[in-house]
């Protein structure tokens, strides 16, 4: 188990914990929350070595071995397998090994190092690898490609997956949601349920806490508090808990003001001296209970807008995508990702915009934002349409040297240059009180924003958002840098925002508060989504269910020889290699040994479908019977049979949650039974 006694933690001058005690259990799965600078980043410095306290006791078991993602952006030729296959550790330290024994000819200790090789799995290391790969997003075209031919973000992903390729007793994790997209998301989510390790992970999505962790701890005032439970049980329990803390600091009071009075009236009365000195020492002894605060809130509202056009744009026989690059030879076509696109966009709509990633989501909202042309058809905006755009990569077009009151001048100065009139003040002053509504106050308006967090940084770009007064928001993940708090901000500004709301994000809280409707971008179109997130997951499981079942049928038609993650583990692996090359003589045999394994897997799975087919209907009888109750009881009762249909409800609720959670189990083991 960590175990950490009475530890002090410093950076530089402020002191992070202060005298701070807690214990994590093996298995345990950990999400640490606090406050931006509380000292979450500091503390897991401390876990995996790179900080030592400054007091008190901290003790972490030696023989764990630590898996977490590395910060630094990564730049290798290698192609993106061999870089994943490299985070096991374990593997590469046996490759070494074989290495050496090698060059030693002991061939006793060569037999030992074969052994210890294909214990840590290096037959099956690339597959592994590409699992992982393929689960975080990327295309099988790309399991070859350079990790320098990808962005930014997607190396990052890579760094993820060899983070989870590395076998690991203690898996830390800050943050491992910001480069991910909803179906990467769902995919990891799956991924570390079933980890078997102790985890301890640090995030902003608050339903990937409550997805993952079965622990929080909580950084408060110097000190680590400890709830059993998830993100949303831990709000839940700190909540009563800064009730009934609160009730015992006004209860504590009054009993000081009493002794307090007492002291006063007796203290220079002889009689009364024994009792007054009494009542002072108990003053003295007694612990003081300090009144519960809670971190400040933050919140900010999107203006009425200035007018509302219905519809606010259409879209007509829509292609959407990129033109040719500029050094392209003459008659390059443009790239074509989403095509034949008829949908209007109504005031008052809330559409969330879902999809896998690389359908084109992103350049569906970057057209419509007009930062990019349409390929073909038409777009017609409704008159007086005034966009409000957060784009992805909008923290890079903020500039570093500017402070955040240049920013909104240059504005102010922009919209002008426009025609353009907001009805907001554009002094000085004006701004700066704006600015201070999203916490940008005193010495932080002159602050340069290439100094600030990338959470700050979010909230000028929303600030300057909320300035121009839109009535269409397009919002393409907005809250990749943004905390618990400003992201619950957003939330409740959206909900009470008067116009129109197109929102493209893998946090799956503000889709549920924000959006009443969705659409999916897949297969080069846009089709309206008939469900909610729960059934967006399904549909997501089925797809990759789908595109592995495809991977396979291509590599039996063309099949090859697996890919090696580096010449050292290519020659080791050679002696533990036994069945041989494919070729066109045993094709048959190789056909039969398939429809042998295909009917075994059939064989496995007809039990588990037939359990899920009655968990399918359970479920849709349950689904209308609550239905069927909530009806019920909003209408007026009588109060026996309004007590009698809650009961049944919460008992018909509780049964459907227990069959939803069987029903993804059962989903996964018809899965692993196919990709067996």
């Amino acid at each position: 188990m960590i175990t950490l006694k009475n530890v002090t933690l410093r950076r530089s001058a402020k002191v992070l914990l202060d005298n701070a005690s807690v214990t994590l259990n093996p298995g345990e799965k950990v999400g640490l929350v606090g406050r931006n600078g509380a000292g979450k980043s500091s503390l897991f410095a401390l876990l995996n070595g790179t900080l030592h306290e400054d007091g008190g006791d901290y003790y972490i078991p030696a023989q764990w071995r630590m898996g977490q993602v590395a910060q630094e952006m990564p730049e290798t030729d290698q192609s993106a397998t061999d870089f994943v296959v490299e985070g096991d550790t374990t593997l590469l330290a046996a490759q070494t090994e074989v290495i050496a024994a090698e060059a030693t000819e002991d061939y006793d200790r060569m037999a030992h190092a074969y052994m210890e090789l294909h214990d840590a799995g290096a037959h099956d290391a690339p597959a592994r690898a590409q699992a992982l790969i393929l689960g975080l997003g990327f295309k099988t075209t790309e399991l070859t490609n350079p990790v320098n031919s990808f962005s930014g973000g997607w190396r990052m992903r890579l760094q993820l997956a060899r983070a989870l390729m590395c076998p690991s007793d203690l898996l830390l994790l800050d943050e491992p949601t910001n480069h991910l997209d909803l179906d990467a998301l769902v995919w990891l989510e799956a991924w570390l349920k079933r980890y078997e390790g102790t985890m301890v992970v640090i995030s902003h999505d608050r339903e990937f806490l409550d997805a993952v962790t079965n622990v929080t701890l909580h950084i408060d005032a110097g000190k680590l508090v400890r709830y059993g439970g998830n993100y949303s049980k831990f709000e839940d329990m700190r909540a009563e808990q800064m009730e009934l803390q609160q009730a015992a600091f006004g209860k504590q009071q009054d009993k000081i003001a009493h002794l307090q009075k007492f002291i006063d009236r007796f203290k220079a009365k002889a009689s009364k001296a024994k009792q007054a000195q009494s009542r002072v020492k108990a003053l003295e002894r007694m612990e003081k209970i300090a009144p519960m605060l809670a971190d400040a809130d933050f919140s900010f509202e999107f203006k009425e807008p200035a007018n509302l056009p219905n519809p606010m744009l259409s879209m007509s026989g829509a292609s959407f995508g990129y033109p040719p690059p500029e050094d392209a030879p003459a008659g390059t076509p443009p790239t074509v990702i989403v095509q034949h696109v008829n949908r209007s966009v109504l005031a008052g709509q809330r559409i969330g915009i879902l999809g896998a990633n690389g359908q084109g989501k992103s350049t569906l909202v970057k057209t419509v934002a007009r930062a990019l042309a349409p390929i073909g058809g038409e777009i017609t905006e409704g008159k007086g349409l005034n966009i409000g755009y957060f784009a992805q990569q909008e923290l890079d077009v903020l500039r570093p040297l500017d402070t955040p009151l240049e920013h909104m001048i240059r504005l102010v100065k922009e919209t002008a240059a426009r025609g353009q009139n907001h009805g907001q003040g554009t002094r000085e002053q004006d701004l700066r009180s704006f600015l201070g509504m999203f916490n940008f106050g005193g010495d932080m308006v002159k602050q340069a924003v290439g100094s600030m967090s990338g959470g700050e940084k979010a909230r000028l770009v929303l600030c300057m958002i909320v300035w121009q007064r839109p009535n269409l928001l397009l919002l393409d993940e907005p809250t990749n840098h943004l905390d618990l708090a400003t992201r619950e901000a957003l939330s409740m500004a959206l909900n009470e925002f008067e116009g129109t709301v197109m929102l493209v994000s893998h946090d799956r809280a503000l889709l549920r508060a924000v959006c009443d409707e969705f659409w999916l971008v897949t297969r080069g179109g846009v089709e309206p989504f008939d469900g909610d997130l729960d059934d967006y997951q399904r549909y997501l499981l089925d797809e990759a269910k789908r595109q592995r079942e495809s991977l396979k049928e291509s590599l039996k038609e063309a099949p090859k020889e697996p890919v090696v993650a580096t010449k050292p583990i290519a020659v080791s692996v050679e002696p533990i290699r036994a069945t041989g090359t494919f070729s066109s003589k045993n094709a048959p045999e190789q056909r039969k040994l398939d429809a042998q394994r295909r009917q075994q897997q059939a064989d496995k799975a007809k039990p588990i479908k037939r359990e899920l087919e009655g968990c399918e209907k359970r479920m849709a009888e349950l689904t209308q019977e609550k239905t069927r109750l909530e009806a019920q009881l909003a209408t007026p009762l009588a109060p026996a049979i309004i007590a009698d249909a809650g009961k049944r409800l919460k008992s018909v609720s509780d049964e459907l949650h227990a069959l939803e959670e069987r029903w993804l189990e059962l989903t996964e083991k018809i899965e692993q039974t196919a990709s067996v």
